[in-house]
């Protein structure tokens, strides 16, 4: 071969190898890559974006998410292969929300994904009408506006309701058979989470129903926190029952913390509280409930339409005790409590 153009051998079907010329290769290979360009495209614009909202930051909720994504990978989508998710953290800045659910709907995501309480969700129902949002709710959904009933949600939300209302009546009574002498017991609430005001009275009911003195006090930041624990040393509260909320989540070590250095001995509203040093919890299993977010972002991806999936609700109640910490607060539980407790943490 020669000239400076006969450089490359190709083969030709029947011919065997045959020289190509500089000129043919590169057009042949400009043919390739246009056409393999489309393909490639394609399947990146065929890729789903999940949105995700949550009032909190990410901190120590990973084992969460991984809740999240068993669920998707029940549906045949794992994260950064087949699906991608983009995360929105508010921080505890509930006032954040809005302008996060609007980046959401801006970078028109698939589905959002707020699989943490009832104020992410109507801020994402606020920023869009057609977009589908799956939300997990502590609130009645009904009764937050979310969705029209539970068997049809109508709209374009639906999702799970994991029962907290209703639930600190039944942890009242819970560290009061504990605690049979306590003359008061405290009660923590976030003034900015939607169910404050329900809890509150729901508390105040089943209180004066048994005669229990009941303080409460409400807590914001951690500044707050370490207020309301110098509140409850100095009316000599004999225990106390945590409300539920992202802001308390975030902030379990310090609660545990202090409830341990002060020696008052408290119910909180999931296990994590106790696997953190907590004395006893009561409430959902928030895995198994982000589990079912999940499952339910995977099937809307499949094309699923969220008036058609009905209100998922949450039935799966634990209660776990630390039995180490109640040797800290040198308590001795009682055997009917040991007997009813989904785990016993040694």
């Amino acid at each position: 071969m020669q000239g400076a153009d006969l450089l490359y051998l190709a083969r030709d079907p029947g011919l065997g190898v045959r020289p190509m010329r500089r000129r043919e290769f590169i057009t042949l290979l400009g043919g390739v890559a246009v056409a393999a360009w489309p393909l490639a495209a394609r399947a990146q614009q065929t890729v789903p974006v999940i949105g995700f909202l949550h009032p909190g930051s990410l901190g120590e909720r990973i084992h969460l998410l991984a809740g999240l994504r068993e669920g998707l990978r029940a549906r045949g989508y794992l994260e950064g292969q087949n699906v991608t998710i983009e995360y929105r953290w508010a921080d505890d800045q509930f006032d954040r929300l809005p302008a996060l659910a609007a980046e959401l709907v801006r970078r028109r995501v698939s589905v959002i994904a707020a699989p943490a309480g009832t104020v992410a969700a109507l801020a994402a129902k606020s920023a869009t009408t057609t977009i589908p949002i799956i939300f997990g709710s502590e609130h009645d959904p009904v009764k937050a506006g979310l969705v029209a009933s539970f068997n049809r949600p109508e709209g374009n939300a639906t999702g799970v309701y994991f029962l907290s209302g209703g639930l600190a009546e039944k942890r009242l009574g819970l560290i009061r058979e504990l605690l049979p002498r306590a003359d008061l017991i405290g009660l923590l609430l976030n003034p900015d989470d939607p169910l404050t005001d329900v809890i509150t009275t729901e508390v105040h009911q089943a209180a004066s129903t048994v005669g229990q003195r009941i303080e409460v006090l409400h807590a914001s930041s951690s500044r707050e926190i370490d207020a309301a624990f110098a509140s409850l040393l100095q009316k000599r509260a004999g225990a106390f029952v945590l409300g539920p909320g992202a802001l308390f989540f975030s902030r379990r070590v310090q609660l545990v913390t202090l409830a341990t250095r002060h020696g008052i001995p408290a119910i909180y509203v999931s296990r994590e509280f106790v696997q953190a040093g907590g004395l006893m919890s009561y409430g959902t299993n928030l895995v198994e409930m982000w589990r079912q977010v999940g499952d339910y972002v995977g099937r809307v991806l499949k094309g699923t339409n969220p008036t058609d999936l009905p209100v998922i609700q949450s039935t799966k109640l634990e209660f776990v005790i630390n039995v180490q910490t109640a040797r800290t607060f040198d308590l001795e539980i009682p055997p009917s409590l040991l007997a009813r407790a989904d785990e016993v943490i040694e």
